[in-house]
């Protein structure tokens, strides 16, 4: 494949033309099909077209369905919380979303211990599909967390996690593809240029 990276701040005519409804990014080109958006279905999608590479859904349905009420948690309730910090500037408040937090990386020890069978990933023996969708975050987690003196995969709270969470860092597939500590300070001052306007 070729890693094509994107400006994120303007967001460049490519991107556009390849995800107008959403405008960000993943995006995957395959062949000359049309661009298949957002990274979930980018992976459930590959994960379809090439099971004999890789499996990262399980084959029973009921586990399958599973995963995909996680990582729908993971992405529309847990990695969410990260953006309201970065945009909260009262300590009340930061606090209030750190509480949050805390609740819900518990919510998702406990899918780990349920969905690992007491093996070192959400997939078991194997990187599976909620390794990937949380995994992804792992390095933008570590990078929030040392900007507001926090430790989202805590080993006293969490430690099925937390041990999860150095284990998936050091992963070979996960650390060829996350971005360094320089990108996220980039990203980070970035977002804060072009923070739309609280409501």
């Amino acid at each position: 494949y070729e890693y094509i990276e994107q400006n994120l701040a303007p967001k460049s005519e490519f991107l556009l033309k390849s995800n107008p409804v959403h405008k960000k990014v993943p995006v995957l080109l395959h062949a000359d099909k049309p661009p298949i958006c957002e990274s979930q279905i980018i992976i459930e999608y590959l994960d379809e077209i090439r099971p004999d590479l890789f499996q990262l859904l399980p084959s029973v349905s009921l586990d399958r369905a599973n995963c995909r009420f996680w990582a729908t948690y993971i992405d529309t309730k847990f990695f969410p919380l990260y953006e309201e910090l970065r945009k909260t500037t009262k300590k009340v408040g930061q606090e209030e979303i750190k509480e949050q937090m805390i609740e819900a990386t518990q919510l998702l020890e406990e899918a780990f211990i349920k969905s690992s069978n007491g093996k070192a990933y959400f997939g078991g023996d194997q990187v599976g599909y909620l390794d990937v969708v949380l995994g992804c975050f792992i390095r933008w987690t570590k990078h929030v967390d040392e900007l507001n003196d926090f430790n989202t995969f805590d080993e006293v709270r969490t430690p099925k996690l937390a041990k999860w969470a150095k284990t998936i860092a050091s992963h070979e597939a996960l650390k060829s593809v996350t971005p360094g500590k320089e990108t996220l300070e980039n990203f980070f001052a970035m977002l804060n240029v072009y923070k739309p306007p609280y409501k």
